[in-house]
C-alpha cells in the first residue's frame, strides 16, 4: 500500500497483530494472509489455538507449530506461539495492538464480527479483517483435511512442509485420487 507520496504506508512503529486459528492444517489460505499481514504489521505473531471443545485435531500441536514455522521461515517479522483460553487475555499478555483475521466469504464476516466486537469489549483491541486472495476463498482447512482422505490431491492447498506431513499420514486404505480417470 502506498501512502499520498507514493512511498510506502507502514505501520506505526510498535503495531504488532496476532493472528489466531487452530491452523489444522495451515493453509495456502492462511499463510497468504500471514505474508499479506507481515507486511502492514511490525511483529506478527501466528498463535495457534488450543481448543478442547472441537474434535481431535488431524494434526499435533508440535506439528502445527513446526509445519506454521517452516511456512514462513522467510518472514523475519512473524513468530509462532500457541495459548489456550481467551484471545482477549492472549493479546492483552502478548501486548498486541490489533487481531487479524481472513474473511474468506460473506457468512466469515457473519461469524467474526461478534467474536471481533467481543474481544474488543474485552481486550480494546480491533480486529482488522484481511479479504482472502481470490485463489484461496474456498480453501478451509476442513475441506482440504476431507478432500485429501478422499483421496484428492490437495498440494495446490498447502504448503510444501504442510503437504509432505498430509502425506506422510494419508491413511493406507484411500488410493491417491487419479485426475486422469474424472
Amino acid at each position: 500500500m502506498n501512502g499520498s507520496s507514493g512511498t510506502p504506508v507502514s505501520a506505526t512503529p510498535g503495531h504488532s497483530a496476532v493472528y489466531p486459528g487452530s491452523f489444522d492444517p495451515l493453509t495456502r489460505g492462511h499463510l497468504d494472509v500471514i505474508e499479506r499481514a507481515a507486511q502492514i504489521f511490525d511483529r506478527v505473531t501466528v498463535a495457534v489455538v488450543v481448543n478442547p471443545q472441537k474434535r481431535e485435531p488431524l494434526f499435533t500441536l508440535d506439528e502445527r507449530e513446526t509445519m506454521i514455522r517452516s511456512s514462513i521461515a522467510h518472514l523475519d517479522n512473524v513468530e509462532v506461539d500457541h495459548f489456550r483460553g481467551l484471545l482477549a487475555d492472549y493479546v492483552r499478555r502478548r501486548h498486541a495492538t490489533v487481531i487479524v483475521k481472513g474473511l474468506r466469504v460473506v457468512s466469515d464476516f457473519e461469524n467474526e464480527m461478534s467474536t471481533a466486537l467481543m474481544n474488543r469489549s474485552l481486550s480494546a483491541v480491533d480486529t482488522v479483517f484481511l479479504p482472502s486472495d481470490p485463489r484461496w476463498s474456498f480453501v478451509s482447512s476442513t475441506l482440504v483435511k476431507e478432500v485429501y482422505n478422499l483421496g484428492a490431491d490437495v498440494a495446490d492447498y498447502v504448503p510444501p512442509a504442510v503437504l509432505a506431513l498430509m502425506r506422510s499420514r494419508r491413511p493406507s486404505t484411500v488410493p491417491p485420487h487419479d485426475r486422469s480417470s474424472a
